[in-house]
C-alpha cells in the first residue's frame, strides 16, 4: 500500500510564517508531511508544481449563490465552478437571496439539500438574523448554521418574503441572545437612516449619476451603523464581525473596540482595494456595489490598514445578478440598477497579484484569505497549508499575467467590473481534499465534490 494518495511535488509553498521548496504528501484527504522531498514511488499519484507556488485555497466566507429560488442569478454548480477556478476551497453562502431566506432551521435545511452533490468544492450555510426570527436562531444554530448575518441598512430584494433590515431593538435582542448560543453576528453596517434620505433627496432632484449614487452612501453612514454595532456588542458580549468594510475610518473602530475587549473582526474585498469611484462610473453599474466604491485617496487608506493589520480577513462578497438587471434605468438612473460585484473567480488572483506588488508577505495574503477566515469562522481543518489539515491547495504561478475575458468566468452570468483588466497571476489547479476539482488544461474536474462545513465545536 502506497504511503501517499498524492504527492503535490516541487512548488513553492505559502506557510503561515514562510514560503519554502516543498513536496506535500496527501494522506486520506488531509495533509500527511511535508519535506524538501517525498518519493514520487511512495505515492499513488503525483503532481508537478514546479515553478508555482502552493498556496491554501481561499476560505471565501462571503458568498451568494441564491439557492432556492434564484438559481438563475448563480446557483451552486456554477458559482462553485467560478470559485474553484479562482483557487477557492471552501466558501460559506449568505442567507438573504434564497426563496425562502436562511432564517429558520427548515430553510436552511431545505437549502443544504438542495447542495448536496451539486458543489465542487467544500461549503457552509449563513442563518439569517431578521426582525420576527429571534426565536429561530437556536435551531438555527443546531441546524449547522456557521454564523448569523443582519442588515443594518434595506438589502433589497425582489422576492415576497424577502429578507429584511433589523431594527435596533431586533439587532440587540438578536446580539444577547447569540452571544447566549456562543455565536457571531456579522451585519453589513451602513445606516439606514441616512443613506434612504439621501437617495430620496437625489432623485427628487433628478441627481441619478454614479457619482451621485456613491454620494447617497457616504463614509458617514458606515462609521454611524459601525458605532451602533460595536455599542451593542459591548452591552451584549456578542462575538461581531463586520462584512464588506470600505473605508479605514470604520476599520480604526473597530480596532479601538477590540483594544477595550470587544471581540470582533472586520472583512474587507478586493474590490475596495482595487477599484475605485472612477471606475464606477466608467465601467457603469457592473461596478455598482453596496457600500459604494470609495476615492483614490480612501482606497490607499485602505491598503495601509491591510498592511498594519487592521483587517482580520478578505473575502469576495461575490453577489451576481442575471446581466441585464446590471444597466441603469431611463435617464441614466444608476440607483435603479441591480448592486452587488460578481468578483469571486478573480479573488485569490487579484488579491496575490497586487499584494506581492505591494510588498505584501504571501504568508500575510495566505492568512488574509485562507487562515484568518477558517479561524475566525471556526473551520479548525481548513486555511494553511500544515499537517494534519485538509489538503486543500491552490496551484498559482506567480510568474504569469493574463487580461481576463467574459469567456474566461464559469459562473452563470458572465459579468465582472475585472473585464479586459491585467491580473498578475494564473491558479492552474485547485485541490480540494487533496482531490483535483479544476485543471486550467480541463475545467472542472470533479463536480459535486465538495462537503458541507459545519464550524468546530
Amino acid at each position: 500500500m502506497k504511503r501517499f494518495d498524492l504527492i503535490v511535488r516541487g512548488g513553492m509553498v505559502v506557510l503561515p510564517q514562510a514560503v519554502e521548496r516543498l513536496d506535500i504528501g496527501v494522506r486520506d484527504g488531509k495533509i500527511a508531511e511535508l519535506a524538501a522531498e517525498l518519493d514520487p514511488g511512495e505515492a499513488a499519484a503525483v503532481a508537478d508544481a514546479c515553478g508555482c507556488h502552493v498556496m491554501p485555497g481561499m476560505v471565501d466566507v462571503h458568498v451568494h449563490l441564491n439557492e432556492p429560488g434564484n438559481g438563475h442569478w448563480e446557483g451552486f454548480e456554477t458559482g462553485s465552478a467560478a470559485l474553484a477556478a479562482g483557487g477557492c476551497t471552501t466558501y460559506l453562502d449568505m442567507p438573504l437571496n434564497g426563496v425562502p431566506p436562511a432564517v429558520t432551521a427548515v430553510a436552511l435545511r431545505a437549502k443544504a439539500e438542495i447542495a448536496r452533490g451539486r458543489s465542487a468544492v467544500d461549503y457552509g450555510f449563513w442563518g439569517g438574523l431578521m426582525p420576527g426570527h429571534v426565536r429561530d436562531l437556536p435551531e438555527l444554530a443546531a441546524a449547522g448554521a456557521v454564523a448569523f448575518k443582519a442588515f443594518m441598512s434595506d438589502p433589497g430584494g425582489r422576492d415576497e418574503g424577502r429578507f429584511t433590515a433589523v431594527d435596533d431593538w431586533t439587532l440587540y435582542e438578536g446580539m444577547a441572545r447569540i452571544a447566549e448560543l456562543g455565536g457571531l453576528l456579522a451585519m453589513h453596517a451602513e445606516s439606514e437612516a441616512i443613506t434612504s434620505a439621501l437617495a430620496e433627496r437625489r432623485r427628487a432632484e433628478n441627481r441619478l449619476s454614479a457619482r451621485d449614487y456613491a454620494a447617497s452612501r457616504p463614509p458617514e453612514a458606515e462609521l454611524e451603523a459601525v458605532h451602533r454595532a460595536l455599542f451593542f456588542a459591548e452591552r451584549t458580549g456578542c462575538r461581531v464581525h463586520f462584512v464588506h468594510i470600505s473605508t479605514a475610518g470604520a476599520l480604526r473602530m473597530i480596532d479601538d473596540a477590540k483594544r477595550r475587549g470587544v471581540d470582533a473582526s472586520a472583512e474587507t474585498c478586493p474590490h475596495y482595494l482595487l477599484l475605485t469611484a472612477d471606475d464606477m462610473e466608467r465601467i457603469g453599474p457592473t461596478a455598482k456595489c453596496a457600500p459604494p466604491l470609495r476615492d483614490e485617496a480612501e482606497r490607499e487608506r485602505m491598503w495601509r490598514m491591510v498592511e498594519d493589520g487592521s483587517v482580520d480577513l478578505i473575502a469576495s462578497d461575490h453577489s451576481p445578478c442575471p446581466t441585464e438587471w446590471k444597466a441603469s434605468g431611463p435617464g441614466g438612473d444608476f440607483f435603479a440598477a441591480w448592486g452587488g460585484i460578481a468578483g469571486g473567480q478573480s479573488s485569490l488572483e487579484l488579491m496575490a497579484s497586487e499584494g506581492v506588488r505591494r510588498g505584501l508577505p504571501l504568508p500575510a495574503i495566505a492568512k488574509l484569505l485562507a487562515d484568518g477566515p477558517a479561524r475566525r469562522f471556526g473551520l479548525s481543518a481548513k486555511g494553511r497549508i500544515a499537517e494534519g489539515f485538509d489538503a486543500d491547495l491552490a496551484v498559482v504561478d506567480l510568474n504569469r499575467s493574463y487580461a481576463l475575458e467574459s469567456g474566461m468566468l464559469l459562473q452563470r452570468h458572465k459579468h465582472s467590473p475585472y473585464i479586459g483588466r491585467t491580473i498578475g497571476c494564473k491558479v492552474k489547479e485547485t485541490y480540494v481534499r487533496g482531490r483535483l476539482v479544476y485543471a486550467e488544461s480541463r475545467g472542472i474536474a470533479e463536480p459535486g465534490f465538495g462537503e458541507r462545513v459545519v464550524p468546530s465545536a
